[in-house]
Order: structure tokens, then sequence, then C-alpha cells
């Protein structure tokens, strides 16, 4: 772990080099004034080091403030490194001029670190219409309002949730879906910022399956915390609901990182099946997408995601689909449904670019009559294909 990490920091910090040494050889800096700008420099690249160790600190106020400034200066170099490894092939200097192109790139990286930052704070409403084949009338237009990816923690505190909870409450949802990774933190010192979710309302009941970060905690702890809360916890395990004539089976699985960490949480949609009475629709909260292949072999009709966050931003959001085989949005799966949530929240830098926060209301629409979202994208996915 260690030796991984001394990589990684040491290919950061390279990048930081070249950043500086692209955008301060033409300033036309001389004496104390190159010394200084490029302490910042070596500062920008370090700061992450304090941002991840504030995650661990018993100084509440010290480790806010460290966070924050640690994981923004994050975010801002990840920025300034795209563009001036874009200027860069652009051979931008060579037609502009190197003083003027440096100028615009720190001016660019900061403007759109604080205009991430702006947009990280508000999740927005997306609204997706999901076409079940023989989906009785009882069950058309059925509400299903999914959070994911909060992670409440240093910088995303009770303010934040409660805002969430007023806008899922005043969608007035069917059922409500926490498809995981609630906090960054332990539960004695997260349980006041968590407390709205509590107050979170849905005609049949809202429902909790443990994302990857439930496990770098404490994850019985906050399984525990979370059913204090008013939530059904499914643990590779399931409910049926009743709404009128129509029956549908509400499924969850652990995360695929589960039986690591605790032994009895391998992750597994058929034992969520298991014993499963006739239903008219069957939908697995799974926090991992790439659950959805097992899920589809075990006879689900839906499954709901989050975990990726989408990328969250520049250029991470194209990035992501090197790494998971569905990145946000509506997926077909072997003729089973994949929706992957964004996230509510964010994690690490405090930042939305190209990835936006959301909250999702996902409406069971009789196939044939369905509309899609505009906004969602569609793909059609086979296995081995």
């Amino acid at each position: 772990m260690r030796k991984r990490l001394a990589i990684v920091m040491s290919v950061w910090m390279l990048l930081h080099l070249y950043v500086g040494a692209r955008l301060l050889g033409g300033a036309g800096l001389s004496g104390p004034a190159v010394l200084f700008a490029w302490a910042g420099v070596v500062v920008l690249g370090l700061a992450p080091l304090a941002a991840f160790a504030a995650l661990s600190t018993e100084r509440p106020v010290a480790g806010t403030v460290f966070y924050w400034l640690g994981f923004t200066a994050m975010g801002l170099s990840s920025i300034l490194i795209v563009l001036v490894l874009a200027s860069d092939l652009l051979w931008m200097r060579g037609w502009i001029g190197t003083r003027v192109v440096s100028m615009s790139l720190l001016v660019s990286a900061v403007a759109l670190t604080a205009l991430g930052t702006w947009r990280a704070r508000r999740p927005g409403v997306v609204r997706v219409a999901v076409p079940i084949a023989g989906l009785p009338p009882d069950l058309e237009g059925y509400r299903i309002v999914q959070i994911s990816d909060l992670h409440v923690g240093a910088t995303i505190k009770q303010p934040f949730v409660q805002a969430v909870v007023d806008t899922v409450n005043g969608l007035d949802p069917d059922l409500i879906a926490f498809t995981g990774d609630v906090a960054d933190g332990k539960v004695a010192s997260l349980r006041g910022e968590v407390a709205p979710l509590a107050l979170l309302r849905a005609r049949e009941g809202k429902f909790f399956v443990s994302g990857n970060h439930e496990y770098y905690w404490d994850a019985l702890g906050w399984l525990r915390e979370v059913e204090r809360l008013g939530f059904t916890v499914l643990t590779n395990a399931h409910r049926v609901v009743q709404h009128g004539e129509g029956r549908l089976l509400i499924a969850g699985v652990t995360d695929t990182s589960g039986g690591r960490f605790v032994r009895e949480h391998a992750s597994d949609p058929v034992a969520a099946i298991a014993g499963a009475p006739p239903v008219d629709v069957k939908i697995l909260l799974a926090h991992q997408p790439r659950s959805a292949f097992a899920a589809r072999a075990a006879g689900f009709d839906l499954q709901l995601s989050g975990h990726t966050h989408g990328g969250q931003y520049f250029p991470f959001n194209f990035l992501v689909r090197l790494f998971q085989p569905f990145a946000y949005g509506l997926h077909r799966v072997k003729g089973m449904w994949l929706y992957v949530s964004r996230g509510t929240g964010y994690w690490g830098p405090p930042l939305r670019l190209g990835a936006p926060a959301e909250i999702t209301v996902l409406e069971l629409r009789t196939a044939g009559r369905a509309t899609l979202d505009a906004r969602e994208v569609l793909n059609e996915v086979a296995a081995g294909t």
C-alpha cells in the first residue's frame, strides 16, 4: 500500500512540476517571486495529503478546514493539469503567446473550480420513465425516488442533508431507494449530521443497501444507524410491496466488496431473491452497477445503482467509462433495465463538472408507452458483445 501511494504521489508531483514549468517559464518572474511561485506549486501538489489525513482526525473543526482546502486544491490541480496538457497539444503558446496563455489557463482553472463547487451543492431532480412489459394498471406511474452516494462528512453537513430530504418529500414518492454510501466517518461523530434522513417519507417505505464506503468506516454500525433512521436495510434480502392489485419485490444486495470486510456480507443477488412469491416487478438495489449481469441472471426486471458519481468532474466524467461498464443513466442489460445514478452528494474534491448531482424520480410505465427523459442515456448492452 505504501509503495503504491509513493508511486501515485511521485507521478502527481511530476505533473505539478510540469505544470509549474509551463506556467512559470514565460511569466517573466525573477528573484523571490520565482521562489514564491514554485513554493505555491509544491504546496498545491502536497495539499491532498492534508485532506486525506483530515479524514481520520479527532478534531472536527481542523479536519473540516484541511479537508476543504486539500480536496479543493486537488480539484484545482487536476483541472489545471488537463488545461495545460490541452494547451500544449493545441500549441496555443505558439499563436497566442506564453504569458497570455499561462494567465488564461490559471484564471480558467480557478473559475471552473468555483463553478464546480457551486454546482456540487445543488443536486437536480432527474426524471426517468422505465418501461416494464406486462405492468399491471395499478403500478402505472409508480414513483420510486432514488438517492445515492450522499457521503455526509467533513464538507456535507446537516443543512445539505435537510435540503435533500425536503426535495425528496416534495416529490411525493411511493417508495424511496437509497443505494449506499451514506457517510464518510464514524457514526458517533456524524449521527447529528445524518439525522434529517429520519424525516424522509414514502407511502410504502424507504429502503437502503450498503455501499463500499460503509465498509471503510463501520458497516455494521452504519447499518444499525440507518435502521434507526427508519430505513429497511436489505442485506441480500427482499420485501414484497403491495400497491393496489400490483405487487413489487424490492430486494437489495451488499456492496460487491462487502465480503472482504464482513464475511457474511458477500454480495449475492440469488440469495436476495430466494423464496420470493410471485410478483409483477422485481427490483434490485445494488450499489455497484457491475452487479447487473448477476442480477439479470437471477431474474430481476430493474436494478438501481450508484457508486460511479458519473465521474463527478471533468475529465473523470469521461475516464470513468474505462473502469465501469455502466457510468450513468438508463441501460438495457439482456432484457433487464439498469439505472445508474450520478449520486446526490460527492466524494473528495467538492466539485461537479459535466456530471451533475441528482435526486432521481423513476416512474414505472407500461412498455411501449414510456418516453425516456431526453437527458438520460439509453444503451443496449448484451453480455459478451
